[in-house]
């Protein structure tokens, strides 16, 4: 029985369908992009980010998006983190952990009667409206979230702590201090 979800999700150009290092993707949409490589789709539920890869090609790619890619500040981090508040108020959400890094987010979200994918349009969506009434976000043509998200089904109460753990420990490999949101709530598993 899945008891939580490891969710990663990732703000715009962070992580694109034909990243060196693998993604999910089974195809390139867009032609300027399509010039650095076909799709590199992995089956494996195992994290890739670290493997080595050429950083040229990925940061080529990235600079032939049609937007520059999303690095949020700490002002637009706080405003995301009051449209997840939301989010989690209005949907009766379990969020076990969170970090918002400036170019991806990590949560922990307990099973939900809605699917997890839903939450996370939810999440994003609430995330996007407080930076725009915040004034963070002025064009509302430009995305502010990559397409997709990548989750683990979480399905022992250990596995749930570890990934909290890793959520929870997450800033500090980017070299920034703890978390701690008031929307996070104790674990119940």
């Amino acid at each position: 029985m899945i008891l939580a979800y490891h969710v990663i999700f990732s703000t715009y150009g962070f992580w694109l369908p034909n990243d060196p290092r693998g993604s999910w993707s089974d195809f390139v949409g867009s032609w300027e992009l399509l010039r650095f490589g076909k799709a590199t789709k992995v089956t494996t539920a195992r994290s890739l980010a670290a493997a080595e890869h050429d950083g040229r090609l990925r940061e080529g790619a990235k600079r032939a998006l049609k937007y520059p890619p999303v690095r949020f500040s700490g002002r637009q981090a706080l405003a995301v983190a009051h449209g997840f508040k939301q989010a989690s108020l209005e949907g009766q959400y379990a969020i076990y952990a969170c970090s918002i890094l400036p170019e991806h987010v990590h949560v922990v979200l307990g099973r939900h009667e809605r699917d997890v994918g839903r939450i996370i349009g939810h999440v994003k969506g609430r995330a996007t409206q407080r930076l725009a009434r915040e004034g963070l976000w002025p064009d509302p043509d430009r995305p502010v979230w990559g397409h997709g998200n990548w989750k683990v089904f979480l399905d022992t109460p250990e596995g749930v702590r570890r990934a909290i753990d890793h959520v929870e420990g997450n800033p500090a490999k980017e070299g920034r201090p703890r978390q701690q949101w008031s929307f996070v709530v104790p674990v119940q598993v």
